[in-house]
């Protein structure tokens, strides 16, 4: 089970790679916060059917605590702030430089696990997070230097750095929540609430959710199905079987994937620099050191 979670975890982060790529893609006068809204809005709709017509589920949802149900609350307004920090900065700032920021979370997710979810750091867990760490920092020496066409404003980075708090917060509460709760219910009930949430956001900021070209709104649906059903969900459900620390070292990977998207998709086409290629390896190099050492523990 444990390979499979690990196949699983990878999956997950190919998919959610592609968002970023999908977001730029979409028309520039299109609120990123509409944008964040309809994402979510779209998974849930999704996984509806799948409620729907499975009792075992719609039992599980009708019998959870009411401790748990506030939990998922907090997680789901945790995904809300994620998605509009995050999606927001890609206004402001580079794919390459966004995603790598919003990524840069186990140095939270580290600490916070071991104290709260009792998840102990071995000395090779914290030398993979330091290792990935060192090659995203790489990747973003590198990718100031790309001329991409957007420019890296400090707000821009702000907005992903708070977006990955946010994500590193969300996959802790995940990972508790996990322990108890079937895949599906937990995201639905995430998902769901996220979608309020930005529902809310979006009538404070004003952004518009009506009026969106048909061409944006098929962009958000190919995000929801693939960097929501195929990325998030999936992660959702390798996270009953990895720790938290190690899922989000995994997480490591996107920055290297959606660059590499960039690159090589003519409409957006950023060219990266040989310190994106060679940060990328230290990261994939931190994802081994992480899981190895994860894998020599439980066998002891």
């Amino acid at each position: 089970m444990k390979n499979k979670a690990l196949l699983t975890l990878f999956v997950s982060v190919l998919s959610a790679s592609s968002a970023a790529i999908i977001i730029v893609s979409c028309d520039k006068s299109t609120s990123r916060l509409t944008i964040a809204f309809y994402r979510l809005f779209f998974t849930t709709l999704l996984i509806t059917p799948i409620i729907l017509f499975s009792g075992n589920i719609r039992k599980e949802i009708r019998d959870i605590d009411r401790p748990t149900f506030i939990l998922l609350i907090f997680i789901g307004g945790i995904l809300a702030a994620h998605f509009a920090f995050w999606i927001t900065s890609l206004e402001f700032t580079s794919v390459a430089s966004s995603v790598i920021l919003v990524t840069s979370h186990p140095v939270l997710v580290g600490p916070v696990s071991h104290f709260l979810l009792k998840e102990k750091l071995s000395v090779f867990n914290v030398i993979g997070i330091m290792v990935s760490i060192t090659g995203v920092i790489l990747l973003v020496y590198g990718n100031y230097g790309i001329s991409t066409g957007n420019i890296d404003t400090l707000g821009g980075n702000i907005l992903a750095i708070l977006g990955g708090i946010a994500a590193g917060f969300y996959i802790i509460g995940g990972r508790k929540v996990r322990k108890n709760l079937s895949v599906f219910s937990y995201a639905f009930i995430v998902y769901a609430v996220g979608t309020v949430f930005l529902f809310f956001i979006c009538l404070f900021f004003n952004a518009p959710l009506q009026d969106i070209g048909t061409k944006d709104i098929g962009l958000i649906l190919l995000m929801a199905l693939i960097a929501g059903i195929f990325g998030h969900t999936l992660y959702n459900w390798s996270l009953e079987y990895i720790r938290a620390s190690i899922a989000s070292v995994f997480l490591l990977g996107e920055p290297f994937f959606s660059t590499l998207f960039a690159f090589l998709i003519p409409w957006i086409h950023q060219i990266p620099s040989e310190f994106t290629i060679f940060g990328g390896g230290i990261i994939f190099l931190g994802i081994y050191l992480t899981t190895r050492s994860n894998e020599h523990t439980k066998k002891k």
